[in-house]
Formats: structure tokens, C-alpha cells, sequence
């Protein structure tokens, strides 16, 4: 395999597998061929779980590899988020052809509502706990703590990126066949309310002659790799509402419902 394989972190089980304890005064070199096999092993353990064997193992590298694990922040291309970017439209396109042929009765409108939820990132971070991705990714240098924040908050885009590497590498035949083994149970499953806060504000504004709510981006504070967003919601006659998150998105979220919960209105299922 080639040397980009290791940047995918051992598990404790791989790592017995792969090796003994290495013994007092060993040579460089050897150290250096335990830390290949032990990757190596990784590698191949986290290639049966998501059901695929690369040809290209450079590819399921940068696919769990963070952008503060680079050595340059100018190199943001050997991160995961290329992979992430091709990897949730290949993702989209392959639910929505599943979604086609499963529900045959459903209009346009159920089936949207379908792909929002099987797409979403929270579904996708699920995916990933299911295959244990958790520990494989690589981060550069950050706390205990942070490192294990950081970790969770990227679950949904390592599952993407995943998928984007399995499209590189096996073509969309074996993109299609993770999602399918990975989503199949999930698209089976009601479809529950996906009225989230933004949706209902927008909704409630236009039911009272109010233009569509305006968002923008008040601070980021945070180092890069782990950043935090404060966003404030805009709506004529009304005083802004404020919301903070991991993502511009999810504080976008969070300022709308400050400001439906101020105004009195439920964010929750299909009420309005």
C-alpha cells in the first residue's frame, strides 16, 4: 500500500493484529515496517466495513484526512472536502433513483421530502457511527477534548467523502452499492416532519405579508479547523434574533427558532 495510508489512524484491533510489542533498543527501520504493516492492516479493516477494496489507496486516505492535519493550509485539496463536495451529489443522485423506483405512487413533493432527510448531514454522521469511521480520522494537532469534538462534527462530511473516494475509485456502480447496503433500511422508514425552524419562519413571515427572512453572518470566532458561527435572523418590524452554531447553517437554524420561540410560534411538526 502506498506511504498515504497512513495517514488513517490504527485501531486497537488492527494494531494487534498487525504487530507484537515492539522490543527495547529496536532498529529504525523495523520500527518503521510495524508502522506500514499497522496501517496497512487499518486500512484493510476499515475497507471491509465499508464493503470496498481501493485500488487506489491514496483515496481512502484523504478521505478521512482533516485540513488541520495538512502541512499547509494552502493545500486544502489533499483534505477531505473535495471528496466531501463530489461525494454528497453522487450520494443525492443515488437516493433519488432509489427513491424513484421504491415509492413508484409518490409525487415530486413527497419524494423531496424524502431525499431531504435520508441526505441530511445528521443521517449521514449516523452511517458513519454504523461503520465505526469515527477513530480513523486524522486531525493535526488540537486538544483531547477538541480533537474529539472535532471528530463528531465531521462525521456527516467523512461519510460524504467516502463516498466520493468509492465513486473515484470503483465507478458509480460502487458508489451505489454503499449507499444502497448503507440507506436501504433507512429509506424504508416513515418519513418524519421536515419542517425545520428556517422553513416554519419563512412560512409564519409570508402568512403575515412579511418578505422572505434575511440572514447574516454577525462573527466567526474559533481557530479554523473548529470554527463558530453567530448569525443574526432579519425581518422587518421585528428585532433581530441571534443564533450560534458549528456551521453557518446550523446557527442560521438556532436564530430562527430564537425568533419563532420569542414570537410564540412551534417550530415542531406540522404546525405554523
Amino acid at each position: 500500500m502506498k506511504q498515504e495510508a497512513t495517514n488513517i489512524d490504527s485501531s486497537p484491533k488492527a494494531d494487534d493484529a498487525a504487530a507484537q510489542p515492539a522490543a527495547a533498543g529496536e532498529p529504525a527501520a523495523a520500527k518503521k515496517r510495524r508502522s506500514k504493516v499497522s496501517a496497512k492492516a487499518a486500512a484493510a479493516a476499515i475497507e471491509q466495513r465499508i464493503g470496498h477494496a481501493f485500488a487506489d489507496p491514496a483515496l481512502l486516505a484523504t478521505a478521512f484526512t482533516h485540513v488541520s492535519a495538512l502541512k499547509s493550509s494552502r493545500n486544502r485539496a489533499d483534505s477531505y472536502q473535495r471528496l466531501e463536495f463530489l461525494g454528497d451529489h453522487v450520494l443525492g443522485l443515488v437516493v433519488s433513483d432509489m427513491l424513484y423506483r421504491a415509492f413508484p405512487k409518490a409525487d415530486e413533493g413527497e419524494l423531496s421530502k424524502r431525499l431531504a432527510d435520508l441526505v441530511r448531514k445528521e443521517t449521514c454522521a449516523d452511517v458513519a457511527r454504523s461503520l465505526e469511521l469515527l477513530e480513523g480520522i486524522k486531525l493535526g494537532t488540537v486538544g483531547a477534548g477538541a480533537g474529539a469534538r472535532l471528530r463528531k462534527s465531521v462525521l456527516g462530511d467523512i461519510c460524504e467523502a467516502v463516498i466520493g473516494a468509492v465513486f473515484l475509485d470503483g465507478g458509480y456502480p460502487a458508489a451505489a452499492k454503499f449507499v444502497e447496503r448503507n440507506w436501504i433500511e433507512r429509506m424504508r422508514k416513515p418519513v418524519r416532519p421536515l419542517r425545520d425552524a428556517k422553513t416554519v419562519l419563512q412560512e409564519w413571515a409570508q402568512g403575515k405579508g412579511l418578505p422572505t427572512p434575511v440572514y447574516r453572518e454577525v462573527e466567526r470566532t474559533g481557530p479554523h479547523h473548529d470554527p463558530q458561527f453567530r448569525v443574526a435572523v432579519d425581518l422587518p418590524g421585528l428585532a433581530p434574533a441571534e443564533g450560534v452554531g458549528g456551521s453557518k447553517r446550523a446557527a442560521e437554524k438556532v436564530a430562527a427558532s430564537v425568533m419563532l420561540e420569542r414570537e410564540g410560534v412551534s417550530a415542531g411538526g406540522n404546525d405554523g
